[in-house]
């Protein structure tokens, strides 16, 4: 018991250190916002003071964090395996940290669908093409998006997408609300056209 509390004891001490030099605060910086000293500030990421949860509780606010994401033990999980949709020619993997988010791999072989069969529905979508080039309906506009490049967009926009000369792969990252319109939307004829 004493070795894991520890572990999370080295483990926050880092993160503190970690993440105040990725914000780009000097100690003195820090302190300021958490109402401490810049040596009892240096004294907890050396590890020279104990971490009393009051002191984390106003690192966490100057940090502008959470005390969970300050103390958080990562999970034995950092892998995972897709999972396959029925129907549809995609791979999904769900973001732990973020349970309403997910990441969809598509593979997108016909054209789009005429425009009047574009949908809109609650939601965020951000996707970049992994191969392969594919045009994107998004209201009354037609964007062309090729490999390594990426599109972000509100669904409440009517939208659709298709391939362009070929088989275009697809990685696609979207809020619970899109999602459900993935499962619920797709007519599973595994046409690879995307009503996002």
């Amino acid at each position: 018991m004493t070795q894991g509390i520890r572990d999370v004891d080295s483990l926050v001490r880092h993160r503190l250190r970690a993440l105040r030099l990725a914000q780009g605060l000097s100690l003195g910086d820090l302190a300021e916002r958490a109402h401490l000293s810049p040596s009892t500030l240096s004294r907890i990421e050396n590890g020279q003071r104990r971490l009393a949860l009051d002191q984390l509780v106003l690192l966490a606010r100057g940090l502008d964090t959470s005390l969970d994401e300050l103390v958080e033990v990562q999970e034995d999980e950092v892998v995972s395996n897709p999972m396959r949709d029925s129907g549809l020619d995609s791979l999904h993997w769900s973001v732990r940290r973020s349970p309403g988010t997910t990441v969809l791999r598509r593979r997108v072989t016909g054209p789009p669908p005429a425009p009047d069969r574009a949908r809109a529905h609650p939601g965020q979508e951000w996707l970049v093409v992994l191969s392969g080039t594919l045009t994107l309906l998004l209201g009354d506009r037609r964007y062309r998006i090729e490999a390594n490049q990426s599109a972000e967009f509100d669904t409440m926009l009517p939208h659709a997408f298709g391939a362009e000369g070929g088989p275009v792969d697809v990685l696609m990252v979207v809020d619970r609300a899109a999602r459900r319109e993935h499962r619920e939307g797709d007519d599973g004829g595994g046409s690879g056209n995307g009503n996002g």
